[in-house]
This record gives C-alpha cells, structure tokens and sequence, in this order.
C-alpha cells in the first residue's frame, strides 16, 4: 500500500472529567467501519495525554468528545500543545454539547469543525472525507 492508499488515522479523545464516552465509542466504531484507522484514548484523558498520543500514533486528526461544558478551557489547551509540539497540521474536530456562541469562538480558534448532539454519523464521515487528508512528508 502506498502513502496515498493508507488509511487516515483518527484518534478520538475523551478530555477532561466528562464521564459520558457512547458517543464518542459510536463515533469511532463508525469511523473504524468506514475503513479509517482509529486510536480511542478512553475516559479522563488530559490534554498533554492526549496531544501526546496523537504525536505518537502519528494521527491525521483529532477528534474530541466534550459533553461536560469545559470546552472553552480544553479545546484551545489542546490548540495551544499543538502548535507547541510542532503538530499544528493535525486537524481538531470537537463533538458534543457546544453552545451557538462558543461554536464560532471555537472555530476562530482553529477547531475545523463541531459536531452538536444528532449529527448522524455519515455526516461526520463525509467531512472527514472531504476535509481530512493523509499527511505528507517531505522526501
């Protein structure tokens, strides 16, 4: 398999003290159907935890789970690591619970795309597809 044939790697994180993971484990096993690879942190994870998985597990995008109302704080920590660890190319994506308000702040921010409660799971597929590519490196 080529490099441009291998499949994207997601990993999917649950950050914080939110203790609610079936969406987030519907969402992944979803996105593990539709043939991506996925990483699922689990409960309780950090933001350092988590951007450090991702840097390990070579991920092309993040995907958050946030459903207990510490995105404002989390999303833009995981934002900040990023850019620190020089993974500002993995692509952030948040489902869960977000007020109108903070979804444009969020966005502003650099989140690409949120994903509030009912969104069918082959939406979440089609944009990763259309938006998410495998990364590239220089040869």
């Amino acid at each position: 398999m080529s490099l441009s044939e291998s499949k994207l790697r997601i990993l999917i994180g649950k950050a914080g003290l939110d203790g609610h993971d079936r969406g987030a484990k519907v969402v992944a096993r979803a996105l593990r159907d539709a043939g991506f690879e996925v990483i699922y942190t689990g409960l309780h994870q950090t933001p350092e935890a988590i951007v450090n998985t991702a840097i390990q597990e070579d991920v092309d995008a993040i995907g958050i789970s946030l459903m207990s109302g510490a995105h404002m704080t989390i999303m833009p920590k995981i934002q900040n690591l990023l850019k620190e660890k020089n993974a500002g190319d993995i692509v952030v994506f948040l489902g869960g619970i977000i007020p109108d308000d903070d979804i444009k702040t969020l966005k502003q921010q650099g989140v690409a795309e949120i994903f509030t409660p009912g969104t069918s799971t082959q939406h979440i597929i089609d944009w990763i597809k259309a938006n998410i590519s495998k990364k590239t490196f220089p040869a």
